[in-house]
């Protein structure tokens, strides 16, 4: 039978004795983590506590809702794939995860899920939901409750800043027991200050017009040559990012106007949200969003995620985007100033913006419209330079403001938008790929492309005025964003054409044509105007990023950059594929395994070196895992190989234990106790009918209730050649 680990006994040794007895041979829930010794999570209250009066206890039976965030795994290993999927030339590049493969390999465990519903429940408060992604769990209870859960107390303020606006908050920072420290990322809901805005602009306050003024699709899609891509987006599905709802009506009589049609946009709900039956002050942007892409891309599905305006509804709102993954493009035009965000949010959130990177999915944001000075409006004022969130996010193609010229369809010049928000994150680290831009520094700077936004260059958008619907003139870059979402949407739809892969996170590779001979042909470079603190300039600048699109001469780069993805038949280089194939770095990364696997212990010798894989073992019903993904190049002869050593206590012609070999969830290969050895045995599978895909490769051992069979796996190789 297998040993118990010295870090096994050490902890069943601090166990009260009676609890070690009464579970002796019975399955166990999740222990409760101790609460006696908590760790401080950073950045979890509001900055507007230190700008309000506080002015008393919330009540104690007030029901609060909150979200707590799990921190993903093999964290060092994710930003190599981001890395690698994103750039042309590697493996990887373009061979995107599922939201499984996502799970798996870097998502929170299910016992880590297992541990903090355990705590939440035994703090008396209800866990409501659980991500799909396992990467957020919700819960409510008392504000009693939830202040003894976190450490903290919540009291009631008032905003100066914001008219004297009330609102609650925690005054210090959240916690949880020290055993939680290495699963929680943080806690939101604690507060309900920070909303996000619109990022919209008018040229006045005009009331709606029985015919449409400003840009249509025609003037757009002509002077950003979008309509010399010969697409219209069909295949690709957009995600609008909406806390507020639209009159689908209004969409359609957009759609008639202009000769448009395309798939009925649909509404997916977030946390129970949908206000179509009535929209709020919100539903001019959720249709200025829609009209946009659909003047775009007007065959491109669109899915309007509609979440409540809160940090929670944010967090769950990327959560649902990833785990559907239904979409190949996201559009943002909602942000907040990341001075009055709680860093552990947008944290949170930028977790699943990883997993949308990893999986091949595109996001553009708004960067806001109040120039550097984001929190203008809001509680940090004007003084204080500051970005948008999510544009500042690194998994976001942030986008900035101009004003377009036009003559009749056709191109012809273009300043910044004075409002265009730009600037410095003070939340995120200048990203390896955010090179040529001449500014110094190490956090990323924002934006890195820009489009149309200015107000007095609007664009006619039919929606709902004060008393009725009608036409009217919109700008901001809640304008620009979409208009770049439907260029990804139909840059997709090119690229499937071309057998190539989906855009997916698009800085990687705007940067990468902005920095060669292509970037006057993919861009139009604009040098005049400025924002509060920074103005145009040549090539990048803080106001308008690299420029706004040619969308034909953009597209050609982009694919010729990307090149074919796999490389052709004949034209293979031979390669082994699996990180760490003998497990001799002493931990399991790139592989996912479950608890004990990589093991360097005596009692069962390694094939090659002191580690390898020791699957079950424990004479107990017991089921261990080892896993990894990679990318399989087209064209290429593939085989597994893999040392097993199969040692067993079972008797007979029964196979009572079994190890499964599978790729992408079907078997390949099963062994059992009857494929016992005095030693190791070397094993091979051809996978070569998996060229040109990412696959994961498992390893899964599956023990009943006695007698104990160790699978023993070491030097595996996926060579291809």
């Amino acid at each position: 039978m297998r040993p118990r680990s010295l870090a096994l006994a050490a902890a069943l040794a601090v166990v009260p004795l009676t609890a070690v007895s009464l579970g002796v041979g019975t399955a166990q829930a999740a222990p409760t983590p101790n609460a006696s010794a908590r760790v401080a999570l950073p950045q979890t209250v509001t900055p507007a506590v230190a700008r309000s009066h506080k002015q008393g206890d919330v009540p104690a039976d007030r029901q609060i809702s909150v979200a707590v965030s799990l921190k993903l795994r093999n964290t060092a290993e994710l930003d190599r794939f981001l890395s690698a999927v994103s750039t042309p030339g590697t493996t990887e590049f373009g061979h995107y995860l599922t939201p499984a493969q996502f799970n798996e390999r870097f998502g929170p465990t299910q016992a880590d899920v297992d541990q903090v519903r355990a705590f939440l429940t035994a703090q008396g408060l209800k866990v409501a939901s659980v991500s799909e992604n396992r990467q957020v769990v919700n819960a409510t209870g008392s504000a009693s409750a939830v202040a003894a859960a976190f450490g903290t107390h919540e009291s009631t303020y008032s905003d100066p800043q914001q008219g004297n606006r009330t609102f609650f908050a925690n005054d210090a920072a959240a916690s949880v027991p020290a055993s939680l420290a290495g699963v929680v990322e943080g806690v939101s809901g604690l507060n309900d200050h920070t909303v996000r805005t619109t990022r919209i602009a008018k040229p006045g306050a005009a009331t709606p017009q029985a015919t449409p003024s400003g840009f249509g699709p025609a003037t757009y899609d002509g002077a950003y040559r979008l309509n010399q891509l010969g697409a219209d987006g069909t295949g690709s599905t957009v995600a609008l990012w909406e806390f507020d709802g639209y009159k689908s009506t209004n969409l359609t009589t957009y759609d008639s106007q202009f000769g448009l049609s395309g798939p009925a946009v649909s509404t997916v709900s977030v946390d129970g949200a949908n206000y179509d039956s009535k929209p709020g002050q919100g539903q001019g942007e959720v249709e200025l969003d829609s009209e946009i892409v659909r003047g775009v891309a007007p065959k491109a599905t669109q899915l309007v995620y509609e979440a409540p305006n809160s940090d929670q509804g944010e967090i769950d709102m990327a959560a649902k985007i990833v785990s559907d993954n239904r979409v190949s493009v996201i559009s943002i035009s909602w942000g907040s100033c990341e001075p009055d965000t709680t860093a552990a949010s947008m944290t949170a959130v930028n977790n699943s913006f990883k997993q949308a990177a990893a999986q091949g999915i595109s996001i553009f944001s708004a960067s806001g419209d109040d120039g550097s000075r984001d929190c203008t409006r809001s509680t940090s004022g004007s003084t204080v330079k500051a970005v948008d969130f999510p544009a500042s996010s690194p998994y976001n193609t942030g986008v900035g403001g101009t004003n377009l010229k036009v003559s009749g369809t056709t191109y012809s010049s273009e300043s910044a938008w004075s409002t265009a928000g730009g600037g410095v994150s003070t939340q995120f680290a200048k990203p390896t790929w955010q090179t040529g831009t001449n500014v110094t520094g190490t956090m990323r700077t924002v934006p890195d492309v820009s489009s149309n936004a200015d107000p007095n260059s609007g664009f006619a958008i039919y929606t709902q005025g004060t008393s009725s619907a009608g036409w009217q003139v919109y700008g901001g870059t809640s304008a620009a964003a979409p208009l770049w979402s439907g260029y990804a949407a139909l840059y997709n739809q090119k690229a499937k054409a071309s057998a190539k892969p989906n855009l997916g996170e698009a800085n990687p590779k705007l940067y990468a044509v902005a920095n060669s001979s292509s970037y006057g042909t993919s861009f139009h470079d604009v040098t005049s105007g400025s924002n509060q603190d920074f103005a145009t300039k040549t090539g990048y600048d803080q106001v308008t990023g690299w420029g706004t699109p040619i969308a034909d001469g953009l597209t050609n780069a982009l694919l010729g950059t990307g090149g074919t993805t796999p490389p052709p038949t004949g034209g293979c280089t031979a390669a082994q594929l699996l990180g760490n194939p003998g497990f001799e770095t002493g931990t399991a990364a790139p592989w996912t395994t479950s608890s004990g696997v990589v093991d360097n212990s005596t009692s069962e010798a390694a094939h090659g070196g002191s580690w390898k894989a020791w699957l079950d073992g424990y004479g107990s019903a017991h089921t261990d895992s080892l896993s990894q993904s990679v990318a399989v190049p087209a064209g290429c002869k593939a085989t597994l190989s893999f040392w097993l050593h199969v040692d067993t206590a079972e008797t007979g012609t029964t196979a009572y234990d079994k190890l499964t070999v599978s790729v992408n969830g079907t078997s390949v290969a099963t062994y059992s106790n009857l494929d016992k050895s005095t030693g190791y045995v070397q094993k091979t599978v051809d996978l070569s009918a998996y060229a040109g895909q990412t696959v994961t490769v498992k390893f899964n051992g599956v023990e009943d209730s006695s007698l104990q069979t160790s699978f023993v796996i070491d030097d595996t190789a996926l060579n291809v050649s």
